[in-house]
């Protein structure tokens, strides 16, 4: 228990030394299993290519995105793009692709833009017009 609390502060220092938020270190970290893209690309390239990945998993999302395929399709498609833009490995593209969209569906509630209203003294947040 306690050397998983250690990898957990370990893993949250470094995105902060990479200069990522939580959900440009998760889509980081999903790209950096494979040795080679870092070995290509290098920690600089990687960063910018989680940071679009986060930007473009944000436009992509719905209510229900995980579970609608045709929208995960739509996802994928815009993810390698992003990859092969960037020069990532194409014998690890499907595998990368794979993992970026798994790790959207786990953060799938930091992706949707909740918007409070306030009416008189209460306060009604809605997770979509």
């Amino acid at each position: 228990m306690i050397q998983l609390a250690k990898d957990i502060k370990s893993a949250d220092r470094r995105g902060d030394d990479l200069g990522l938020d939580f959900r440009e270190y998760a889509f980081y970290s999903a790209l950096e299993v494979n040795d080679t893209s870092v070995a290509v690309l290098g920690d600089e390239i990687l960063r910018h290519i989680a940071r679009e990945l986060v930007d473009t998993v944000k436009k992509n999302t719905t209510i229900d995105w995980t579970v609608r395929e045709n929208v995960q399709a739509k996802m994928r498609i815009a993810v390698k793009k992003i990859l092969r833009k960037h020069g990532y490995p194409p014998d690890m593209e499907l595998k990368a692709t794979e993992t970026v969209i798994e790790q959207a569906k786990l953060m799938a509630n930091n992706f949707s833009e909740a918007k409070t209203y306030r009416l008189s003294d209460d306060e009604i947040t809605m997770a979509a017009e």
